[in-house]
């Protein structure tokens, strides 16, 4: 039973993890024109062989590009919104069947505005992005200008590109070095700050150095308007000292050069720069505070300025930060939570990231399935023996059988190649994984592997490549036996596809795709050359090979019905997200006690498929797995009576998502909270502190982690008992009211539904965007210790807990 379960979950976990393509880039800028005019400039840079779609598309096709400007009294539209592109192509679409127009390349949108009185003119782009095999979900940026009524010359507001979104680059103190800042975009720290100072003579001399990441810049202190931000620095009102005149700058980089984007002559500074700001004190004691206010950009786009508030002493030019939690400097949001109050004395677990491994496995359990299958297995003793007898010298032959061997190996490797080249970032929104229409995509294409495997229909190769590839096998020599093995992978198509197909489903779906991708193709070529290698080393093994027979299509819709096993799987991650209600646990799991018997039914020969040998009787090994089926059907039977299934913990639907009434939507029938101010005001009238969680509909991890670790009897007592819990779904797809929706300073991207709102929290104020996250807070908001992710242990699961409840006592005795 727990085999079963083992070979079900390894084909399950793939599918898991998130990963989304990002092929197309956005720059904005705003072009001035006559007096209090300008035009906005939207430029999409496009991947080779991906389109963005014209403004201009009947219904019924792609979504076509499309502008939502914010009101604003203080400025007007000037005509319609134009649209040009390097590389249009406009005619009949074979994949929407309509007559569209598209770009590739690039494209550029622009809109005359008017301004009457300086402004931020915001909004939303929406666009959709396809290649000639598939598209991706649309998608949406948020875009704001900076507009001045008298600007004459060029500014860029934003440039947020759709692979690394812009962040709000707040500062981050490093509690190692109080006198350093870390300006931070995401998980990149572009501009790394050292302040210091000292007495010379009646003056003071404070020293601001910074230094650069590679491709960033930062601006001198003489900077026309109109232009980039300029470096300032100043004092506080009513400051007992004074600044007789800008900073010394001193870098070894410094650069002063035309800028199109700005129409000005521009002084920056790369790698490092020091600001050496003379102050003439007018008291012999005390402390005067100031302020650095820098903007940095790099070749493609511009962060936020930044304001750095520092404070000195006026008897020895002594100079610190101030850190974000110092009265006077202004609260940060990314700063919010603060660091953690203690970690108990203990170190906290990394979490560990074993997808590749995971994907490992997958593909070279694979290719152990690929090869028992009729359109491998006979090839085996074939393919060996033809090798050994090719030569007198049994040297040569078993060399040359492991050069195909290796070959087959190398193939399949070659085969990830291509998908290296789509730009695959690990994203924390986990679109793959939670994105409906990617869901139900991988739901059908699954049941067409099915009905594959069951032998209605063949998934082959042109017979025209087949036929190249063997007439240059008779070349001779490397490149003869080399494609050989290109033979076998295209002959043997049928029945690799569908096993590949899954294998590609998971690993571009699991975090860390291109690695992931390169190293499962690889497992399951080793898996399939494995035996050419052995069975040449050691030929002696043939005598005891097993006959091919009716048993090899017996494995194969024996992988039929685990694809659609899988294929439920995929449509219930897209009901959890959509909210359909079309696969309660009860749905889902009737489904699979009904492929779970009709697997057992096929195994004991009750039902046949149209490869099935006539008047075949089941062998012992049909039987034992048939019995395996049944039991993993009467398994599933009884998690529909409502009870836990903890080998197939995370597959099925939450118990919560149920026929049944439900107490709470919570599992186990927790108390908890959805809404994260809800359970603040909770927290602050119980006085107990708040556990966040962060979740997700279709989180295999999550519901592991709540129907094994939570359940146990310790944890759940200090869960329901101790804390305010709040699970915030990251991948929600409930609307926000219009008014409470926001376009994220940490990504750029509109904030417009209740998931966004969670996973903008997530990823802006810790930091991580993976799911399970739990996070532990006091009635004040501090954070009490080091938050954790997916931690199937349960002691240390429990020492997490106590170590924040301690934490919490502590605080609170303060």
């Amino acid at each position: 039973m727990k085999t079963y379960a083992l070979i079900l979950s390894l084909l399950l976990s793939a599918s898991s993890y998130a990963q989304i393509f990002d092929p197309v880039k956005w720059t904005y800028k705003a072009i001035p024109g006559k007096p209090g005019e300008y035009t906005l400039e939207f430029t999409a840079t496009i991947e080779d062989g991906w389109y963005v779609y014209s403004q201009f598309i009947a219904d019924g096709g792609p979504i076509p590009t499309s502008f939502s400007f914010d009101k604003n009294s203080a400025l007007e539209l000037i005509g319609k919104l134009t649209e040009k592109g390097d590389k249009t192509k406009e005619g009949f679409d074979e994949m929407f069947n309509m007559n569209i127009k598209k770009f590739a390349h690039r494209a550029i949108f622009e809109q005359k505005v008017k301004v009457k009185n300086t402004t931020v003119l915001s909004g939303t782009l929406d666009f959709m992005t396809c290649n000639d095999e598939r598209c991706l979900p649309p998608d949406n940026r948020g875009f704001s200008f900076n507009l001045s009524a008298s600007a004459t010359a060029k500014t860029e507001n934003e440039a947020a590109t759709s692979s690394v979104p812009p962040a709000t680059a707040t500062p981050k103190v490093d509690l190692k070095s109080p006198n350093t800042v870390t300006s931070s975009e995401d998980t990149k720290q572009p501009a790394r700050w050292t302040f210091s100072g000292k007495k010379a003579d009646d003056a003071l001399m404070i020293e601001m150095k910074v230094q650069l990441q590679p491709g960033w810049h930062i601006y001198s202190q003489n900077i026309q308007e109109g232009g980039p931000v300029a470096t300032r620095i100043e004092l506080e009102d009513g400051a007992k000292a004074s600044l007789p005149g800008k900073a010394e700058e001193k870098g070894p980089k410094a650069k002063e050069v035309f800028e199109e984007v700005f129409g000005m002559k521009v002084k920056y500074y790369e790698e490092e720069v020091q600001f050496i700001q003379k102050l003439i004190p007018q008291a012999n004691e005390g402390k005067v505070k100031g302020s650095i206010e820098f903007m940095l950009c790099d070749d493609s786009r511009c962060l936020p300025p930044e304001v750095l508030e520092f404070e000195t002493d006026l008897a020895s030019g002594e100079t610190q930060l101030l850190s974000a939690e110092t009265e006077s400097m202004p609260q940060k949001e990314s700063t919010r939570f603060g660091a953690p109050i203690s970690d108990c004395g203990e170190t906290a677990a990394e979490t560990k990231n074993d997808s590749i491994l995971s994907i490992m496995l997958l593909g070279f359990l694979g290719g152990l399935l690929a090869l028992l299958t009729p359109c491998v297995f006979p090839m085996i003793p074939l393919t060996v023996s033809f090798f050994t007898k090719r030569s007198q010298a049994s040297g040569k032959g078993k060399m040359d059988a492991l050069l195909y061997a290796g070959s087959i190996v190398l193939i399949y490797f070659l085969l990830s190649v291509p998908f290296l080249i789509f730009n695959i970032s690990p994203d924390t929104l986990n679109e793959i994984s939670t994105g409906v229409p990617l869901n139900v995509f991988f739901f059908i294409i699954f049941v067409v592997f099915a009905f594959s495997f069951f032998g209605f229909y063949e998934i082959t190769l042109p017979n025209s490549i087949a036929n190249r590839a063997e007439s240059a096998s008779d070349v001779g020599g490397l490149i003869g036996i080399f494609f050989m093995a290109v033979t076998l992978a295209i002959v043997s198509f049928s029945c690799t596809g569908p096993i590949l197909g899954t294998l590609l489903v998971g690993a571009l779906s699991s975090s860390g795709g291109k690695l992931n991708l390169v190293a499962g193709m690889t497992s399951f070529g080793l898996a399939l050359a494995l035996p050419f290698g052995l069975f040449a080393l050691f030929p002696g093994w043939l005598k005891s090979f097993p006959k091919s027979g009716g048993w090899l299509n017996t494995v194969k819709v024996v992988l039929g019905f685990l694809e659609l096993i899988l294929a439920i799987k995929f449509l219930s991650n897209a009901d959890l997200v959509a909210h359909w209600g079309l696969l309660k646990r009860e749905v889902f799991l009737g489904l699979w006690v009904l492929l779970s018997l009709g697997m057992a039914a096929y195994l004991f020969g009750l039902i046949r498929f149209p490869h099935d040998s006539p008047g075949e009787k089941p062998g012992a090994g049909r039987l034992g797995f048939g019995v395996l089926s049944v039991l993993f059907a009467a398994y599933c039977g009884w998690g529909l009576m409502g009870n836990d299934l903890h080998l197939l913990s995370g597959f099925p639907p939450p118990k919560f998502y149920s026929l049944r009434k439900q107490e709470s939507h919570c599992p186990h029938n927790l108390s908890c909270y959805h809404d994260y101010d809800e359970a603040l005001k909770a927290a602050k009238l119980q006085n107990k502190p708040i556990m966040v969680d962060f979740t997700g509909w279709a989180c295999v991890n999550c519901r592991k982690m709540e129907e094994n670790v939570w359940i146990q009897a310790e944890v759940y007592k200090r869960i329901s008992e101790d804390y305010i819990l709040v699970s915030l779904y990251v991948d929600d797809t409930k609307m926000l009211p219009e008014s409470e929706q926001y376009v994220s300073p940490f990504s750029g991207k509109k904030v417009r539904t209740v998931g966004n709102k969670w996973s903008d929290m997530q990823a802006t104020y810790f930091g991580n965007n993976s799911q399970p996250y739990y996070v532990l807070l006091n009635t004040e908001e501090q954070l009490l210790n080091k938050p954790v992710g997916y931690t199937p242990d349960v002691q240390e699961y429990l020492r997490f807990l106590d170590c924040g409840l301690r934490t919490f006592d502590g605080s609170v005795m303060k």
